[in-house]
């Protein structure tokens, strides 16, 4: 991919500037440190450097739909014990179905960031 002056790709987070244009790397970093536990995102290494903040917020995204599948495959079988009406059984399982989608989304979000980042060399301009 080449950086131009639109958007690099469909998934490209519209919280985050353009590549190449003022700032855009703040924003990128604004944008990743939402993505992670708070702790995290105050680590020097991180603040310092965009591209590691990308990359944990890789791993974390990932983590995270690790979780929203396992509770999805899952929650047929577990949630009724709990005594919830099927109704809410079923809402429960579209939620998780949808947060798998908007994760994978985000995954893929954090991919194209990441990418641009590391293009500059993971340093502010």
């Amino acid at each position: 991919m080449t950086l131009t002056s639109t958007r690099i790709s469909p998934d490209w987070p519209c919280q985050v500037k353009t590549p190449g244009s003022y700032d855009w790397e703040r924003s990128a970093a604004r944008w990743l440190r939402e993505l992670v536990p708070a702790r995290y995102a105050s680590y020097p290494a991180l603040i310092r450097h965009p591209v590691l903040l990308a990359r944990h917020a890789q791993i974390q995204v990932q983590q995270e739909i690790r979780v929203a599948r396992t509770a999805l495959q899952t929650a047929r079988a577990e949630l009724p014990v709990l005594g919830l009406p099927e109704s809410v059984i079923e809402h429960t399982i579209k939620l998780y179905a949808a947060e798998v989608l908007q994760l994978q989304h985000i995954a893929r979000s954090v991919r194209a960031v990441t990418e641009a980042l590391a293009r500059r060399g993971g340093h502010p301009a």
